[in-house]
Order: structure tokens, then sequence, then C-alpha cells
């Protein structure tokens, strides 16, 4: 370059220049915004492969799903047939004096079950509830077995509300008994279509 003139020379470096911002230019101008969108449309791919990937997933575990929620439909179903339903009173009561037959515990007095209401424990639970209180008499370790056998037996119903005195004695028998008052509440059936069951 040092044998051209200095017209030439700088015409020579302008041109050198001008193809370098050109180079530069197409660089930035098409070929990086064609290797952003190049890699854009690899991410999606990739994202659509993933997605794809899952609904296969999906598809060859749909069987395997669908017997899951068959059997667990199948046990709910088995499980709410010994909630309560139909005449709730009668079928508490019965369910309750059928019970302590295994027990030496005394219920003479049954206070009406109502109506079935809405779970107070749970907010937008299926089920409804209803709540019947009984009285009696019993030793403190029979009641306490009762109690204990009542609600490992009856999974949808819980005891609450226990009250405990001494009852009133009138015999040598009778003045280790505790007087006894208590809240039974029990899961409804939803539907109310099956027969009066236990609690």
């Amino acid at each position: 370059m040092s044998r051209l003139p200095k017209d030439k020379r700088n015409q020579v470096i302008l041109v050198s220049l001008v193809i370098l911002l050109v180079v530069v230019g197409l660089w930035y101008s098409l070929i990086r915004y064609q290797q952003d969108n190049l890699k854009r449309i690899v991410d999606q791919r990739n994202g659509a492969l993933t997605k794809l990937s899952q609904i296969q997933d999906t598809i060859k575990h749909s069987k395997e799903l669908e017997e899951d929620l068959l059997s667990v439909s199948n046990t709910l179903a088995t499980q709410e047939e010994d909630m309560v339903s139909g005449d709730l009173y009668s079928a508490m009561v019965n369910s309750i004096r059928k019970f302590k037959l295994r027990h030496k515990i005394e219920i003479p007095q049954f206070d009406s079950a109502g109506t079935a209401m809405d779970v107070n424990l749970l907010t937008k639970f299926p089920y409804k509830q209803v709540t019947m209180t009984i009285s009696g008499t019993a030793h403190y370790h029979d009641l306490g077995k009762f109690i204990a056998d009542f609600e490992n037996q009856f999974l949808f119903s819980r005891i609450l509300n226990l009250e405990l005195v001494p009852a009133s004695a009138s015999g040598p028998e009778e003045k280790d008994k505790l007087a006894f008052r208590m809240d039974i509440v029990c899961l409804v059936h939803p539907e109310g279509s099956h027969p009066a069951n236990t609690p």
C-alpha cells in the first residue's frame, strides 16, 4: 500500500471500511436475526417434544389411571354404604343399640338426630352431617372401650362434646359409675338413596 498514491490508498481504505461496515451490518441485520430465529424455533421444538413426550406417557398410562380411578370409585362407593341414609334417627338409634350390646354400657336416652346439614369442619365438603346426642351410665373403663371401639368401627362417625359426671348411686355396684352425655356426629350418604345404614 505504500507504493499506491495517497488518493488510491485513501480510496482503498475507504472501500475497505465500507465493506467492513456492510459485512457487520449484514451480520447484525440478517445473520444474527436468523440465528436468534433459529434458536427460538429450536426452543419451541424442544418444548413441543417435551409436551409430546408427556402426552405419550399419559396415553401409555391412561389405562392404569382408568383402572386406578375405577378402583378408587369402587372403594368410595363401598365406604359410602356404611354412611347413614334414609331415616337418619332410626338408622343411628338402631346402630348404636346394636353396637352397645357388646359393651357394658346403658344408653336410655337418644335425642333427635335432626336433619342433615352442611359439614361445619371443612368447607365445600361433598357430604352432609347429622348429630345425635346420647346419654347414659357406665363404668369408666367400659365407657372408654365403647368410645374407642365405636370410632374404630364407624369411620364416618365421631364422638364430640363428651360430658362426664358421677352417677347417682343406688347400690354398691352403682357407686363407681359415671353419667355421660355425648354428641355423635355422622356423615350422611350424599344421595340418600340407600336404605337406612349404620353410622
